[in-house]
């Protein structure tokens, strides 16, 4: 074969990965668009019915800016992208009432990008961006990796510790020269801003990195389970076998065992400290005034981001260890004994059968057994305890305390309405009141509780009395208990009229016919 059909076979192949599928289909804008709006690092799964909904709305708004969208519904299309493995449908436990109490759990579809979804992302992304990646930092980078790489491949004991010695040297030499009272270097924005986009870059990795290793065990998990259930061995034959593969799952994958050799860093918890603390250092440099608040969070949230990648391929392992534990168990105790049990007792019938049966005879079967016409079946039995009376009650008559008096119940009730009337009017029409607040003053404490203070503002504002009141006094208020507070209300004063219209307000069972003169 010549090296251009090699070629050509080989980015074939790679075409006919759900990455490149999803660039090269007519739709790939809008797809593109919808995951981006819909999934975040924040946001890694999505209910599957708001899903629907929300591409639903998607479509409903390009349509009404002249934009063309395909021509299926949200649920189709994502049951589209779920079969060209861009899109993940898991089932997930949601709380009846999230981030509070809960009263119970159940069970709901998910979705969530495949990794051939956010490669697809991250390099649209990286096509998006102005800013060309080739910089020092990602120069300096390569060039700080190879020598790392060289160090660790060279056998030569002395050359790995030559290598060593230069570079304690260099960096006893900075040391010394810093301790001396040099010049400490600043890098300039631009330096700044190229480390930082060179970092986003790899950062922008990691999720697409978790999920490849996520969809690796899911896939052996897929594998392990229907070769179980299609083993024609005995269970106790193939156990050890199955139980190999369970210790060796994370090592058997390329993407399992990159996993297993960063999971020794990715769990270190000093050095998750220390890559929190210079992300926090890198972002108090002056570049980052240039950064969007959104794209700081980003960064700061790349620990959580580690974290939780870790996190989503440890319960996708022990998810696959759990499963394959109940299978078995199950596998054995309840198929396996009741099926050789029907088994056995069907030919112990046909043993008898055929004692009797002719050459020809034949049985008819059911392959599925009918239904009992039944309008109702008893759920519970008579109980003869849920019919007995309930216990007598206790007299407890002797222990209840004295009931108040009608004036104890009083005092603790609302404003008396027709007293507080009948005090007002006999103040002002005997001209001993200068002010309502006086006149409240020099009642009987039965009538200064603080509630009558309402009762005496809704009796003034009654005949309009309140709107005039440019000044405020002290109203004292004695308490039921018998203590005293001050409450400042406005300053009221009545007219021989407006003392006349008090009079007639119907407050009590009879009202008095009197008739008032300030002036006798």
């Amino acid at each position: 074969m010549s090296d251009i059909a090699a070629e050509l076979a080989r980015v074939r192949e790679a075409f006919d990965k759900p990455t490149l599928r999803l660039l090269d289909r007519k739709w790939a804008p809008f797809v593109l668009a919808v995951f981006k709006s819909s999934f975040s690092r924040d946001r890694r799964s999505v209910q599957a019915d708001l899903l629907h909904t929300q591409v639903d709305a998607y479509l409903a708004d390009l349509r009404s800016v002249g934009s063309e969208v395909p021509g299926k519904n949200g649920r189709a299309l994502c049951v589209q992208w779920m079969n060209d493995l861009w899109l993940y449908r898991e089932m997930g436990d949601t709380s009846a009432a999230k981030g509070g109490n809960t009263s119970g759990n159940t069970s709901e579809e998910f979705y969530s990008l495949t990794s051939h979804a956010l490669e697809a992302l991250l390099l649209v992304d990286g096509l998006a961006r102005d800013r060309a990646l080739i910089s020092e930092s990602r120069l300096t980078t390569i060039v700080d990796t190879a020598r790392h790489r060289a160090t660790q491949a060279n056998p030569d004991r002395q050359e790995r510790i030559r290598r060593l010695d230069q570079e304690i040297a260099e960096k006893q030499s900075e040391r010394d020269r810093l301790d001396a009272g040099g010049e400490v270097a600043s890098a300039s924005n631009e330096q700044m801003l190229e480390g930082y986009a060179n970092l986003i870059d790899l950062i922008n990795q990691l999720p697409s990195d978790f999920k490849r290793v996520e969809e690796s065990v899911a896939g052996m998990h897929r594998q392990i389970i229907n070769d179980f259930r299609g083993e024609e061995r005995p269970i106790s034959e193939v156990l050890d076998d199955y139980l190999a593969k369970t210790d060796a799952l994370m090592t058997s994958t390329k993407e399992g065992r990159a996993f297993e050799g960063a999971f020794a860093l990715l769990r270190n918890d000093t050095l998750m400290r220390g890559l929190k603390n210079d992300l926090e250092t890198i972002l108090l440099h002056p570049f980052a005034l240039e950064l969007s608040g959104s794209d700081r969070r980003s960064f700061m949230g790349t620990v959580g981001l580690i974290r939780k990648g870790i996190d989503d391929v440890l319960t996708q392992r022990n998810g696959l260890s759990t499963t394959l534990r109940e299978h078995i168990v199950n596998h054995d105790v309840v198929k396996d004994r009741e099926l050789e049990r029907m088994l056995r007792d069907i030919n112990k019938e046909l043993a008898v059968w055929m004692q009797t049966a002719g050459p020809r005879s034949t049985v008819t079967a059911e392959l599925m057994p009918g239904t009992l016409d039944v309008e109702h079946l008893q759920e519970r039995f008579y109980d003869p305890m849920a019919h007995l009376a309930p216990p007598e009650l206790d007299d407890v008559m002797g222990d209840a305390p004295e009931p108040p008096s009608l004036d104890a119940m009083r005092q603790q009730g609302g404003p008396l309405l027709a007293e507080m009337r009948d005090a007002l009017v006999s103040a002002f029409s005997s001209g001993d009141a200068a002010s309502v607040g006086a006149a409240f003053n020099a009642l009987e404490v039965t009538l200064r509780r603080p509630v009558e203070i309402l009762g005496m503002l809704q009796i003034a504002t009654q005949v309009d009395a309140v709107h005039r009141a440019e000044a405020v006094e002290s109203f004292e208020t004695v308490r039921p208990d018998g203590s005293v507070r001050s409450f400042t209300v406005p300053r009221i004063m009545l007219t021989d009229a407006e003392t006349a219209a008090l009079a007639a307000l119907p407050y009590g069972a009879s009202e008095p016919d009197l008739t008032f003169d300030r002036n006798e």
